[in-house]
């Protein structure tokens, strides 16, 4: 089943992504994470329990004061001590939670279901005298038993909560599982749904997208989705995957800060952003092999579902290795203001992949290797490249190539001097000129 309806995400960056092993923000950090995030156009930031530390609480406090369109949360456990804090910090709502599998139940606080329910009851009993949104979420909901699941549920929805969370807390949970579930709470109760899914199995991503076909309201993301273990459903995923159902799931957020996004949260944990990140990593729009670059110089939608305009970001063809095809060669000679007829091109496709075999060719070697052959530059020697290096010259002008990270020192072209061809009608644009991604207007 398709999403017909717009799902409002609760970043937990600040809460959930502060568990992450080589997180610790600064109260610098978390200003600058929350405002990027209201820039981007999240609905809710959730933060830590001003309980966890003096200097969360008076982060929560800022934060909460500051003139943001999301509203700012906290995630506190069912204790009034917690509410009552938390309440006093200025925050819009409160997110209690509480374990309900038995192993938390045993291990962990030790209550009964019974008891769970009345200490939980007290506490949004609190919050709602106070006028904030509250919900209430099952943690380990994918280990409890679905009877007392839904009669947590239910007793929790008929105190007029704004929704209840189900937590995969350490992502067991299969995407039918997870539709199935939040189905079955859907029929159960009249408030919001929110997931939150942790990536354990590996299915963070598409065990959101699963709730959200369930009827889940609310998916909780972090930026590059860091968290405990694992992580959570990264929001650079969730957006990937919804603007590839609809991209107007998602039109209303300021997409071409996901890249910044993502880089100054690995700055700050001191990572890398993933190779396979969606849309943000430094590969997301890279074509290599010559059947791909073949289809993509003449319509990109062949070998793309996601416009990388849309994102801010620019597609990349790489032509320095031994894949290249003679196609992105003939875009390459071209754009160089070159006449290079078939057979020319052949020979220099043939040329390239022998000097290739023994390692990536520079941008200005691939550009050596076209001038030669055109008879634009004198024979020049690639070092370390045996006899195949005796067959070029220097390129005879600057050329607009760059550099990708994991790319051979860029051979690689950029999609601004690529045609973006779309059918009439269509209703994507296509970006000729260069979009830089950072903080930018909405």
């Amino acid at each position: 089943m398709r999403p017909t309806h717009n799902v409002q995400i609760v970043d937990t960056t600040l809460r959930e992504g502060e568990q992450f092993a080589g997180a610790h923000f600064s109260s610098a950090d978390r200003l600058a994470i929350a405002q990027a995030l209201d820039e981007f156009g999240v609905e809710y930031i959730e933060m830590t329990s001003p309980a966890a530390s003096p200097q969360s609480t008076r982060d929560l406090r800022a934060i909460a004061a500051l003139p943001l369109r999301a509203r700012v949360l906290a995630h506190t456990r069912c204790t009034l001590d917690d509410v009552r804090l938390a309440a006093d910090c200025g925050v819009r709502g409160v997110n209690l939670l509480f374990g309900t599998s038995e192993l938390l139940r045993t291990y962990s606080h030790g209550r009964s279901l019974d008891l769970l329910l009345e200490e939980a009851t007290a506490a949004i009993r609190f919050l709602q005298e106070r006028g904030l949104e509250v919900r209430f979420s099952c943690e380990d909901a994918f280990r409890t038993p679905l009877p007392d699941l839904l009669a947590i549920y239910r007793a929790i929805d008929s105190l007029g909560v704004d929704r209840v969370g189900i937590a995969d807390t350490v992502g067991i949970a299969t995407p039918r599982e997870v539709t199935a579930l939040v189905a079955a709470v859907r029929e159960t109760v009249s408030c919001g749904i929110e997931f939150h899914g942790h990536n354990d199995g590996g299915c963070a991503i598409a065990n959101a997208y699963a709730a959200i076909e369930g009827g889940a309201t609310h998916i909780d993301t972090t930026i590059l989705g860091i968290g405990e273990r694992n992580g959570i459903t990264p929001l650079s995923g969730l957006i990937a995957r919804l603007y590839l159902t609809d991209p107007t799931l998602v039109s209303r957020y300021n997409l071409s800060l996901l890249t910044a996004l993502d880089q100054m949260v690995a700055r700050m944990v001191g990572v890398e952003v993933p190779f396979n990140a969606c849309i943000t990593s430094a590969t997301a729009f890279t074509h290599k092999a010559g059947l791909h670059t073949k289809a993509v110089l003449r319509e990109p939608r062949t070998y793309e579902a996601l416009d990388p305009g849309d994102f801010g970001r620019e597609r990349s063809v790489l032509i320095g290795h031994r894949l290249a095809g003679r196609h992105a060669l003939a875009h390459r000679a071209a754009s160089l203001g070159l006449q290079l007829n078939g057979e020319a091109i052949a020979a220099v496709t043939a040329r390239l992949k022998a000097l290739a075999d023994r390692g990536p060719l520079t941008s200005e070697e691939v550009d050596a290797i076209l001038l030669a052959e055109s008879g634009q530059a004198g024979e020049t020697r690639f070092p370390g490249r045996g006899d195949a290096g005796h067959l070029v010259g220097q390129p005879a002008r600057a050329v607009a190539l760059s550099t990708a990270r994991g790319a051979s020192d860029a051979n690689l072209i950029r999609t601004h001097s690529l045609s973006c061809r779309r059918p009439a009608g269509s209703r994507r644009r296509c970006h000729h000129r260069r979009r830089r991604s950072g903080h930018g207007s909405r």
